[in-house]
């Protein structure tokens, strides 16, 4: 193969990620039918089927699964040597990919990135929002923000926020009712408000920890949320207690919406990290976004 074909390859790329032509289509701003007529072209110069179609989705043979595998490394290292040419710029330039738990989004990335887009005209900022454990290699993001208890394994991690504390909370009509409880062991007796993980679908297991006791419990409820800001509103509502970051029932806390519990049961822990790759070269602009979010006490 030439290097005229670099282009197709890019294609296929972009179509086994997004399992769809019309996704791929979309994210490389080319047209559906330019798309297929590449993949096509591509297929039969390597005399292969690289991709298997049917009316609902699009996946890899066998050997676009063994293309993939040595592909997508290898245009990750020329989008790198692309990004380290700016370095000859006179001021960084480029797309940061992020993705990142909304928390972190609005408490401690939006502040920077509104700053350093406004600062840095040539740098453009994308903050993709999931509570969920992404892949960053896999789908191409430069770094991802989660709790430094989350992170990634094979990766470098800079802190970037202070501690963080969890809060139980409810409303005062819901105590009223059905009592405070004292111990994570009495929640087995109350109505508490689930939250289920978008990506691997799994309920959060409340974590509580007191004098070096630590103590995991699995809630039980009429409510499952995947939303914190549904869940500060449900237990306003009263139906029942809800365990967040703290951060997100301050208000309501305040104004007497909502009262806390087990508090005592609620130590610190480690807050916000953003982790790359170990492997991979930043980019000026990246740079400088880190060097902007790096927390400092």
């Amino acid at each position: 193969m030439g290097r005229e074909d670099l282009g197709g390859l890019a294609m296929f790329l972009a179509v086994a990620e997004e399992k769809s032509f019309t996704r791929a289509a979309a994210r490389l701003g080319v047209s559906q039918s330019a798309l297929s007529h590449s993949m096509r072209r591509l297929e039969a110069k390597l005399g292969l089927r690289l991709l298997t179609r049917t009316t609902r989705s699009v996946s890899p043979t066998i050997a676009g699964e063994r293309l993939l595998a040595t592909l997508g490394p290898a245009l990750d290292d020329i989008d790198d040597m692309l990004s380290s040419l700016t370095e000859l710029r006179e001021r960084p330039a480029g797309t940061i990919r992020i993705t990142t738990s909304k928390h972190a989004a609005r408490t401690i990335l939006w502040p920077v990135v509104e700053r350093l887009t406004a600062e840095n005209p040539d740098i453009v900022v994308e903050l993709s929002v999931d509570s969920g454990l992404t892949d960053i290699v896999a789908d191409r993001f430069d770094a991802g923000v989660r709790l430094g208890e989350r992170l990634e394994k094979d990766m470098i991690a800079e802190r970037i926020g202070p501690q963080l504390r969890m809060a139980a909370v409810g409303s005062p009509a819901y105590f009223a009712k059905h009592g405070t409880p004292i111990t994570p062991d009495d929640l087995a007796r109350h109505s508490c408000i689930n939250l289920r993980f978008t990506t691997s679908g799994g309920l959060y297991v409340w974590e509580f920890e007191k004098a070096g006791r630590e103590l995991k419990v699995k809630v039980e409820g009429q409510l499952v949320l995947n939303d914190v800001d549904l869940t500060v509103d449900a237990a306003v509502a009263g139906r029942g207690i809800a365990f967040m970051i703290e951060d997100h029932a301050t208000d309501q806390i305040a104004n007497g919406h909502l009262v806390r519990v087990l508090e005592d049961w609620c130590e610190p822990f480690d807050g916000h990290y953003l982790y790359y790759p170990s492997r991979r070269q930043p980019s000026p602009a990246f740079s400088l976004f880190l060097e902007t979010l790096r927390f400092r006490k």
